[in-house]
Protein backbone atom coordinates (compact mmCIF):
# COMPACT_ATOMS: atom_id res chain seq x y z
CA UNK A 1 0.00 0.00 0.00
CA UNK A 2 1.19 3.50 -0.85
CA UNK A 3 -0.16 6.56 0.95
CA UNK A 4 0.32 9.98 -0.65
CA UNK A 5 0.11 13.13 1.46
CA UNK A 6 -0.72 16.50 -0.11
CA UNK A 7 -0.74 14.87 -3.55
CA UNK A 8 -0.85 17.15 -6.56
CA UNK A 9 -0.62 16.63 -10.31
CA UNK A 10 3.20 16.87 -10.31
CA UNK A 11 4.26 15.59 -6.89
CA UNK A 12 3.25 14.66 -3.36
CA UNK A 13 4.66 16.37 -0.29
CA UNK A 14 5.13 12.96 1.32
CA UNK A 15 4.76 9.33 0.32
CA UNK A 16 4.49 6.44 2.77
CA UNK A 17 5.39 2.93 1.65
CA UNK A 18 5.64 0.19 4.23
CA UNK A 19 7.43 1.60 7.23
CA UNK A 20 9.26 4.36 5.35
CA UNK A 21 8.20 7.97 4.80
CA UNK A 22 9.69 9.92 1.91
CA UNK A 23 9.33 13.70 1.94
CA UNK A 24 9.71 15.83 -1.16
CA UNK A 25 12.30 18.58 -1.23
CA UNK A 26 10.62 21.28 0.85
CA UNK A 27 11.18 25.02 0.63
CA UNK A 28 10.00 28.01 2.65
CA UNK A 29 6.75 29.78 1.87
CA UNK A 30 8.36 33.15 2.62
CA UNK A 31 11.24 33.52 0.15
CA UNK A 32 12.03 36.94 1.64
CA UNK A 33 13.16 35.36 4.92
CA UNK A 34 16.86 34.86 5.61
CA UNK A 35 18.51 31.42 5.72
CA UNK A 36 17.61 30.92 9.38
CA UNK A 37 14.00 31.93 8.78
CA UNK A 38 13.65 29.73 5.70
CA UNK A 39 15.23 26.78 7.52
CA UNK A 40 12.80 27.18 10.43
CA UNK A 41 9.83 27.28 8.04
CA UNK A 42 11.00 24.12 6.29
CA UNK A 43 11.62 22.23 9.54
CA UNK A 44 8.08 23.12 10.68
CA UNK A 45 6.78 21.64 7.41
CA UNK A 46 8.84 18.50 7.99
CA UNK A 47 7.32 18.14 11.48
CA UNK A 48 3.83 18.58 10.00
CA UNK A 49 4.22 16.05 7.18
CA UNK A 50 5.94 13.49 9.40
CA UNK A 51 3.09 13.78 11.91
CA UNK A 52 0.54 13.29 9.12
CA UNK A 53 2.46 10.16 8.12
CA UNK A 54 2.42 8.84 11.68
CA UNK A 55 6.03 9.50 12.68
CA UNK A 56 8.29 12.29 13.93
CA UNK A 57 11.76 13.80 13.59
CA UNK A 58 13.31 11.28 16.00
CA UNK A 59 12.86 8.67 13.27
CA UNK A 60 14.52 10.59 10.41
CA UNK A 61 16.94 8.29 8.62
CA UNK A 62 18.56 10.68 6.16
CA UNK A 63 18.44 14.29 5.04
CA UNK A 64 19.59 16.12 1.93
CA UNK A 65 20.01 19.87 2.22
CA UNK A 66 20.60 22.30 -0.63
CA UNK A 67 21.82 25.85 -0.03
CA UNK A 68 22.10 28.49 -2.72
CA UNK A 69 25.20 29.78 -0.92
CA UNK A 70 27.29 27.24 0.99
CA UNK A 71 28.76 30.07 3.06
CA UNK A 72 25.39 30.16 4.89
CA UNK A 73 25.95 26.60 6.13
CA UNK A 74 26.55 27.70 9.74
CA UNK A 75 23.36 29.82 9.76
CA UNK A 76 21.31 26.86 8.56
CA UNK A 77 23.04 24.59 11.10
CA UNK A 78 22.12 26.91 13.98
CA UNK A 79 18.46 26.23 13.32
CA UNK A 80 18.97 22.57 12.36
CA UNK A 81 21.01 21.78 15.50
CA UNK A 82 18.36 23.30 17.77
CA UNK A 83 15.64 21.27 15.99
CA UNK A 84 17.15 17.82 15.43
CA UNK A 85 16.08 15.23 18.01
CA UNK A 86 18.97 14.76 20.50
CA UNK A 87 20.69 11.43 19.96
CA UNK A 88 18.83 10.91 16.67
CA UNK A 89 20.86 12.85 14.11
CA UNK A 90 20.25 11.38 10.65
CA UNK A 91 22.75 10.65 7.91
CA UNK A 92 22.99 13.99 6.10
CA UNK A 93 24.47 15.74 3.09
CA UNK A 94 24.56 19.48 2.45
CA UNK A 95 25.53 20.95 -0.91
CA UNK A 96 25.37 24.22 -2.80
CA UNK A 97 22.90 24.36 -5.68
CA UNK A 98 20.64 26.67 -7.62
CA UNK A 99 17.04 26.32 -6.46
CA UNK A 100 13.84 26.47 -8.51
CA UNK A 101 12.66 29.97 -7.67
CA UNK A 102 14.33 33.31 -6.96
CA UNK A 103 14.66 34.10 -3.27
CA UNK A 104 14.73 30.50 -2.13
CA UNK A 105 17.88 29.88 -0.11
CA UNK A 106 17.30 26.42 1.39
CA UNK A 107 15.65 23.16 0.36
CA UNK A 108 15.48 20.08 2.58
CA UNK A 109 14.37 16.53 1.81
CA UNK A 110 14.18 13.75 4.41
CA UNK A 111 13.32 10.09 4.69
CA UNK A 112 12.07 8.64 7.96
CA UNK A 113 11.00 5.37 9.52
CA UNK A 114 7.48 5.02 10.90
Amino acid sequence: MVQRINAGPRMSSAVVHGNTVYLAGLTADDAKADVKGQTAQILAKIDKFLAEAGTDKSKILSANIWLTDISTWSQMNEVWDAWVAPGNAPARATVEAKLAAPGLKVEIMVQAAK
